[in-house]
């Protein structure tokens, strides 16, 4: 519960001033509160209007955009000034999310005039016997902090 709206409940009861010193808030605070409850109330309406915009042009992107798209499509197509944070202020609070693409990480660099090795085994990974045929690979685990784990299999 909002502190403010716990001293409009009970200040009937208390009185503003006790339940200010009591909750620890200025009663200018309360009173400036009190007077822009209209303007909370219609910047509400507003919010959930906006947010049934967003969701049209997140679903009409197939789910892919995120806030700047968002905030780009809604100035382009209905002439709206709408601010990119209030964009993903509403998009966080809906749920909505945007797909984000993963950098790529280049682990190995191959010399130019290194010579492919050849397939030895001619993609046929099956053996008759044990001990016949070894195969290897190496692929890179991410971990915190950014860096990698080196993972090789034979």
């Amino acid at each position: 519960m909002n502190r403010f709206q716990c001293v409009a409940d009970l200040q009937r009861r208390h009185g503003v001033k006790r339940l200010c010193s009591i909750l620890g808030v200025s009663r200018s605070s309360v009173y400036y509160w009190r007077r822009t409850a209209t303007n909370r109330a219609a910047r509400q309406v507003a919010d959930i209007r906006l947010a049934a915009r967003v969701r049209a042009v997140h679903q009409e992107s197939d789910g892919t955009y995120g806030a700047p798209r968002i905030t780009a499509e809604l100035r382009q197509k209905n002439g709206e000034a709408v601010n990119h944070k209030r964009v993903a202020r509403i998009m966080r609070a809906s749920g909505i999310e945007g797909v984000r693409l993963r950098r790529r990480h280049r682990t190995t660099v191959p010399g130019p005039a290194a010579a492919k090795a050849p397939d030895l085994i001619g993609r046929d990974f099956t053996a008759d016997k044990p001990n016949a045929k070894y195969v290897g690979d190496i692929t890179y685990l991410p971990i915190e902090g950014g860096k990698f784990c080196c993972l090789a299999t034979v």
